[in-house]
C-alpha cells in the first residue's frame, strides 16, 4: 500500500515530528515488511529580486525562507537575494559574503551622508541607488534639474582609498539626469563653461558645459579594473533615452524632459571632444541618467547587463547547481523581466542545471503556457506584498503544491 508522504506531512505537522524525515520516507509495505527510502535534506536556493515599493530583495528572501520552513522545517535554505545593477546591488553582494564598508557620500542634493559599499579580495562594489538614488529619503523632494551623481563618485573614491583593485559600478535607481557629470567631478574632473568658469554638476548645467577637464582625474583609476553594470539598455538620448523614458519617474515635467534630453545630446559631444568616445547609442549609456555614458567614455569601462554579471560574482550558478530547488520572484513578472532582469537570469541558470524552479511574485503577467516554456514548475502571485506575510503564505502554498506534484510523480 502506497502512503503519500504529503499526507504524512500534513498529518504530522502539528505534533512536532521532524517533517523533513517524513518527506524523506516513502513507505512501501509488502506483508509484514516495511521498506524505508531515505532522501537527503532538501537544499533550496532563495534568489528573489526586490519587490519594488514593498520589500527589498533581502526581505523577500527572508520571507520566502519562512514560507519554505513552514512546510519543510529543516530544509537547508541558502539566501542569495539578487539584483540587476539597480537598487539593492550592494546588499546582494553583502548577502553573498562580501564585507560591508561605510563611506561618506553626497546625496542627490549634495548633502553628505553615510553609505555602504561591498568589498572582497580587492574587489569593491558601489551603486548609485544607495548613495544618491531616487528611493533615499534624503532625495526628496525630487529636484530633477539639480540632482547629481556626486555621491556615486564619492563612493568610488572611498573604494579606492580602501585599496580596491577592481571596481564594479552598479547603475540603476538614480535620482538625477546629469549624464554622470557629478560622478566625474567627484573623481577629479572639472566642468568648464564658455567663460572658463567651473560649473556644478547637474542636468541643468549640462548645456553650459563647453569643455571637460580631465587633468585632475584620480590616477588610481588607470590601474583599476572597472566594470559597469546597468539595469536598463537605454541609449544616452532620444525617444528611448535616459531623459525621455526615465526623467518623468524622477519628477521631471514634460518641458524639463525635453530640456534634459537636449542637454544629454550636448553632453555626448563634450564627452566625444574630451575622449573621442562615440557610444551614445550603446545599450546602457543612458543608465542612471546617463552615468553609463560618462563611465564608458572617461573610465573606459565596458557596459554590461547587470543581472548575469551580478549572479556570476555572487556565485549563484554554483549554488543553483548544488541545490534541489530554486525559488525566485519579484514585484511583477512580465515580458520586460525576461530582458536580462535578475529573475530571468535565475530561471536561465536553473534551466541550464536542470533544477526545478518555483516563482512567487506580487503579480504575474505571463501566461501559464509561457511560464511552463520557461521551465517554471510552480508559480503563485502573492498580491500586494505588504506585509511580508503575504509572501510567506504564497511561498508555503507553492511548496505544498510542488511537493504534491513530486509525490504524484513518484507514485507513477
Amino acid at each position: 500500500m502506497h502512503v503519500s508522504f504529503i499526507e504524512a506531512l500534513i498529518g504530522c505537522l502539528g505534533v512536532g515530528d521532524d517533517v523533513q524525515s517524513i518527506l524523506a520516507h516513502q513507505r512501501r509495505q509488502s506483508g509484514a515488511t516495511t521498506v524505508i527510502i531515505v532522501m537527503p535534506t532538501l537544499r533550496v536556493v532563495l534568489a528573489p529580486n526586490a519587490f519594488k515599493g514593498t520589500l527589498t530583495a533581502r526581505e523577500a528572501a527572508r520571507a520566502m525562507s519562512r514560507g519554505v520552513r513552514e512546510v519543510v522545517p529543516d530544509a537547508r535554505c541558502l539566501l542569495l537575494p539578487i539584483a540587476d545593477g539597480g537598487d539593492g546591488s550592494v546588499a546582494s553582494f553583502l548577502d553573498a559574503g562580501y564585507a560591508e564598508l561605510p563611506v561618506d557620500a553626497r546625496d542627490a542634493h549634495g548633502r553628505w551622508r553615510s553609505a555602504s559599499i561591498a568589498m572582497r579580495d580587492g574587489t569593491a562594489v558601489v551603486e548609485v541607488a544607495n548613495t544618491c538614488g531616487l528611493a533615499l529619503p534624503s532625495s526628496t523632494p525630487h529636484r530633477p534639474m539639480r540632482a547629481s551623481t556626486l555621491g556615486l563618485g564619492d563612493a568610488i573614491v572611498g573604494a579606492l582609498d580602501a585599496g580596491a583593485r577592481s571596481l564594479v559600478i552598479c547603475l540603476g535607481g538614480s535620482s538625477s539626469t546629469d549624464g554622470g557629470s557629478g560622478m566625474l567631478v567627484a573623481l577629479g574632473t572639472r566642468l568648464i563653461d564658455s567663460d572658463g568658469e567651473f560649473l556644478a554638476p547637474s542636468g541643468a548645467s549640462l548645456p553650459d558645459v563647453m569643455r571637460l577637464d580631465l587633468g585632475g582625474l584620480d590616477p588610481r583609476l588607470t590601474t583599476c579594473d572597472i566594470t559597469v553594470l546597468t539595469d536598463v539598455a537605454a541609449p544616452l538620448f532620444g525617444p528611448t533615452g535616459a531623459a525621455q523614458v526615465f526623467a518623468p519617474q524622477k519628477g521631471a515635467s514634460p518641458e524639463e524632459v525635453d530640456v534634459l534630453d537636449e542637454a544629454l545630446r550636448h553632453w555626448a559631444g563634450v564627452l566625444a571632444d574630451a575622449t573621442e568616445w562615440q557610444g551614445s547609442n550603446a545599450p546602457g549609456a543612458g543608465a542612471a541618467g546617463g552615468a553609463g555614458a560618462a563611465a564608458a567614455a572617461v573610465l573606459g569601462a565596458p557596459l554590461e547587463s547587470g543581472g548575469g554579471r551580478v549572479a556570476e560574482l555572487m556565485g549563484l550558478p554554483e549554488a543553483i547547481t548544488a541545490s534541489d530547488l530554486v525559488i525566485t520572484g519579484e514585484g511583477r513578472l512580465d515580458e520586460q523581466t525576461l530582458q536580462g532582469k535578475g529573475s530571468a537570469v535565475v530561471l536561465d541558470l536553473a534551466a541550464e542545471s536542470g533544477i526545478p524552479v518555483i516563482v512567487v511574485c506580487g503579480d504575474i503577467a505571463l501566461s501559464d503556457q509561457r511560464l511552463a516554456e520557461l521551465g517554471v514548475a510552480v508559480w503563485a502571485a502573492a498580491g500586494p506584498v505588504r506585509p511580508a506575510e503575504a509572501l510567506v503564505a504564497a511561498t508555503a502554498r507553492s511548496m505544498r503544491t510542488w511537493l504534491l506534484e513530486q509525490d504524484q510523480a513518484s507514485a507513477h
